[in-house]
């Protein structure tokens, strides 16, 4: 098991940590609740309060309220008001995360790459992750570990790319704000780091790093009934690649948690059921076709989890019941390693 439980300091900053994201993010709710304006707007020489703010979809919509008047007004009062409040909340709430931080830095919490770390927050500000988004592959497993309070070697969570699962069948959430107002993966990378771009692979983007965002869907069966999917309408959007195997992940519950970028400073992670995960990885580390060097890692990171499933989430068991969207032979071949002293 490559994984060390976090100290006495850093499980105290750990939470207050998560305390305080939760605050932060109320806060937040809060303010983006006043997104948009109310002003006056004179037509053929009367004036009329407009509202303009964005809709579920994202689309910025301007409402008219009527022909001015004192209750009008008073709406008008109310409303800078209540965004002055709110911002000014968050401004407060902002410089107590900024000071977590550093503390966090200080206690060792630093611990997601700052690029994964900002795609993430970047698909959280627009609605998408957990609304048709998850994060998989290697970066799934920050949220484990800061779930268990724990952490794993980093030989198994350094990685220079992320992919992004992409569940459609409910469609995917977007809400737009003033910097981002096209419903596009692509545009959403692009405000993180203006050098992503898709590559010859159209599901995938990749910066002047060298940085890979993949953007994956399961396949599909018979596989010919499945259509090109995208975040939006955007023609010059990622096209999620269909993989074998991710329907397990698609039918697995959500795994959430709040975990640590290498500046100290928090961020949600939507990621898929460990249980599910580590079961995934133990049988792409026996797929012949895949790269050997990868098959270990795969191998090492399933053997890692599944016994940090065990231990720290009891509220988890690895049982047929709550695992049926496994195959029998996928859930047998993992289920040894859910122990706490696996083979």
């Amino acid at each position: 098991m490559e994984f060390q439980e976090l100290n006495n300091d850093q499980r105290r900053e750990a939470i207050n940590t998560q305390q305080r994201y939760s605050a932060y993010r109320d806060a937040q709710a809060k303010a983006d609740a006043y997104r948009g304006s109310m002003v006056w707007n004179t037509i053929k020489g009367h004036q009329y309060l407009l509202r303009s703010s964005y809709d579920k979809s994202g689309i910025r919509r301007q409402t008219s309220l009527g022909l001015r008047s004192p209750d009008l007004e008073q709406t008008k009062l109310e409303y800078e008001r209540g965004r002055a409040k709110a911002e000014s909340r968050l401004k407060e709430i902002k410089t107590v995360i900024d000071r977590q931080a550093a503390i966090n830095r200080a206690v060792g919490l630093a611990r997601v790459p700052l690029i994964g770390a900002k795609i993430i927050r970047a698909l959280d500000h627009t609605g998408m992750l957990g609304s048709g988004i998850r994060v998989l592959g290697t970066n799934a497993i920050y949220a484990y570990e800061a779930a268990a309070g724990v952490q794993i070697d980093p030989g198994l969570t350094t990685t220079e790319d992320i992919d992004l699962l992409l569940d459609s069948r409910g469609g995917v959430t977007f809400a737009a704000t003033e910097d981002i107002s096209e419903r596009s993966l692509l545009h959403v990378l692009q405000k993180v780091d203006r050098s992503f771009e898709k590559s010859k692979q159209t599901f995938r983007a990749v910066n002047r790093d060298g940085y890979l965002v993949d953007l994956i869907k399961p396949m599909r069966t018979p596989p010919w009934v499945a259509d090109d999917e995208k975040i939006g309408t955007d023609p010059s959007d990622l096209v999620a690649a269909e993989i074998e195997g991710l329907a397990w992940h698609e039918s697995a519950s959500s795994f959430e948690a709040i975990a640590i970028d290498e500046k100290g400073e928090p961020f949600r992670i939507v990621a898929t059921d460990p249980r599910v995960w580590a079961a995934h990885k133990f049988w792409l580390s026996k797929r012949p076709n895949r790269d050997p060097i990868k098959r270990k890692r795969d191998e090492a990171q399933a053997r890692t989890i599944a016994p940090l499933v065990a231990k720290y989430f009891p509220h988890l068991p690895f049982v047929p019941k709550q695992m049926k969207m496994l195959p029998k032979e996928i859930f047998d071949d993992a289920a040894p390693l859910f122990s706490l002293n696996p083979p």
